[in-house]
């Protein structure tokens, strides 16, 4: 097969760009780029993530927001998935954006030994999330799009990488408009990527200031339909402070057609019924709003847009060329740490008779060093209400 060369489009916003966060939109990946190499990558990938997915419909709106949030902050190198980096920072999943509400991490470890088996060291985890990331937008219900490859490993990981770089459920346009911007994305894909709602949900207190105690004079965001803001309120208690996190409950985003990625978000939000303060405000700025309602009348074009905007994100910032970054043998280690950790024998062999397909590099098998307190960011108090994330 031969490679076709991935075409750049034009970055309407580049002006925008600023020197000390912004990213960059990078050539050089290419579609077909395991065609000699691995042929088979992409539809082992694929058959993982849909197996998963047929399991867990969850799986889908993490792999997707797993991508994203990976290449959102320093680029598509797979750095939100390493469990230590060899710096000593604590890395990127340990944030509050990320943390327990991570979801997908065992489908990627899945799809790296599955290609491993078949082609050692040769497909890269960054490659294997944006594969898998198009894989799980398809199961969900969007036509497939091409995803060009060729991005290699990063070999750090810091949580404090995110705090001020990354759009958060409190977040207006104004802010948003910013942040994606400096990552050569237009408004247009801040609100065709916003689509990706339309599966998934949040956890209560990423949106309980919306309908408890919302200013001096309203308890409830007047900007809420009123049946939806009771609705939310018969399902999510007022915020405690006491309260575990990991056990809060959680509402569909989309709760007319939640496990299926369409325009329904783009209606609900015309509706008022758009659950993060950050969803709202799409229909509050004038830009924003006849975008929204372009894509509730065009599901089409919204495809189209959504897959235009996904291929952008999976170019900023790679690592191209074998002098730059690696490809790592287990997603969740740099080459060479892994050495430090090897699985036990007997949990191999138990493994081994209860599940036929088992191989024993699986990497969340190793024996895992106890985790570390995580350090008080001077910011991330600040915004830990709002900055966890979803799925």
């Amino acid at each position: 097969m031969p490679r076709l060369l991935f075409l750049i489009a034009l970055l309407a916003s580049a002006a925008r760009r600023c020197a000390v966060v912004d990213a960059s939109i990078v050539d050089g990946l290419e579609v077909g780029f395991y065609g000699q190499t691995c042929p088979e990558a992409e539809a082992a990938i694929r058959d993982v993530v849909n197996n998963e997915i047929s399991m867990n419909r969850g799986i889908a709106p993490g792999l997707i927001r797993l991508f994203f949030h990976d290449c959102f902050i320093t680029g598509c190198d797979a750095s939100i998935l390493l469990d230590e980096s060899p710096a000593g920072d604590v890395p990127e999943k340990e944030s509050s954006a990320n943390g327990f509400t991570l979801v997908g991490l065992r489908t990627i470890d899945i799809a790296k030994s599955t290609v491993e088996a078949m082609c050692p060291r040769t497909v890269s985890c960054a490659d294997i999330l944006a594969f898998a990331a198009r894989d799980a937008a398809v199961a969900a219900g969007l036509p497939s799009y091409d995803v060009a490859a060729g991005r290699r490993d990063g070999m750090r990981s810091n949580m404090d990488d995110l705090p001020g770089n990354f759009p958060v459920p409190g977040h207006h346009v104004p802010r948003l408009t910013e942040l994606f911007g400096q990552r050569g994305l237009t408004q247009e894909d801040l609100v065709a990527l916003s689509g990706a709602h339309s599966i998934g949900g949040a956890h209560c207190f990423m949106f309980s200031n919306r309908i408890y105690g919302f200013s001096k004079d309203a308890d409830v965001d007047p900007s809420l339909d009123p049946d939806y803001a009771a609705r939310l309120r018969q399902v999510c208690p007022p915020k405690n402070p006491n309260n575990d996190p990991q056990q809060a409950p959680k509402v569909k985003f989309d709760a007319r057609t939640g496990e299926r990625l369409d325009t329904a978000y783009y209606s609900e939000l015309l509706a008022r019924r758009g659950l993060l303060t950050s969803d709202n405000a799409l229909i509050e700025d004038a830009q924003t709003r006849a975008m929204v309602e372009a894509f509730a009348r065009d599901e089409a074009m919204w495809q189209q847009k959504f897959a235009e905007a996904m291929q952008k994100v999976g170019m900023l910032d790679v690592l191209i060329g074998g002098d730059k970054g690696q490809v790592r043998r287990q997603c969740r280690l740099v080459n060479g740490q892994e050495q430090q950790q090897q699985p036990q024998p007997q949990q191999q062999q138990q493994l081994q008779q209860q599940l036929p397909w088992f191989r024993p590099h699986f990497p969340w098998f190793r024996q895992r060093q106890p985790p570390r307190p995580l350090p008080r960011h001077p910011m991330g108090d600040l915004i830990n209400g709002f900055f966890r994330g979803f799925h």
